[in-house]
């Protein structure tokens, strides 16, 4: 699996992204991802945010789930899905009401940054809290970010059972012939 860090200056110019891709929704003028200040960035650093990768923004209040949504591939530049992400998850998940401007200085969050998903050779192999999961059977789908077991407290057995629930079918359906079961990595920080 292919390893991934950002630096301190493209973890602040992600978290930026975020909360100004979250006011602009609270003001009703979002619109398309700004370009970030590219000054006094490395070549590995602008890279790294113009890199097509997958990311999740994932939004507490409390302690509790106020929101996340995310992609697994990335189909545009890093700093561009964070700030889509972002916006989502405040005002897109479809398990809450759009984030209101009292609940927004109230909020957490934190940004995880995927490296491509790959097939499990072994579910053997997966280390809680190290591996994110992708689980394909029945023409339904079930991800979990590496955080959520360690989160939930969950074995690897139950982190498959709910990953099997999550995508819509029966625990243990991550053994079935045709079932397609993926893990990942993420680089996982919070907002600053």
């Amino acid at each position: 699996m292919e390893a991934f860090s950002l630096t301190e200056k493209s973890k602040k110019i992600l978290s930026s992204l975020v909360r100004e891709s979250i006011v602009s929704g609270l003001e009703g003028r979002h619109g398309d991802c700004p370009e970030p200040n590219w000054q006094d960035l490395s070549p590995e650093e602008l890279q790294s945010l113009q890199k097509k990768q997958g990311a999740f923004v994932t939004l507490t209040i409390k302690g509790r789930l106020r929101g996340c949504i995310g992609s697994i591939v990335g189909y545009e530049p890093l700093y561009c899905n964070v700030w889509h992400m972002a916006h989502s998850a405040a005002f897109n998940d479809p398990r809450f009401p759009p984030l209101r401007d009292s609940e927004w200085p109230l909020c957490h969050g934190e940004i995880s940054v995927l490296s491509p998903a790959t097939a499990c050779p072994d579910p053997q192999k997966i280390v809680i809290g190290r591996h994110g999961l992708i689980l394909r059977y029945g023409g339904r789908t079930g991800v979990f970010l590496p955080q959520v077991p360690v989160e939930q407290g969950w074995d690897l057995r139950q982190y498959l059972d709910q990953l099997c629930l999550k995508a819509g079918v029966p625990m243990g359906s991550w053994q079935k012939p045709g079932a397609e079961l993926f893990w990942y990595e993420a680089f996982v920080f919070p907002l600053e």
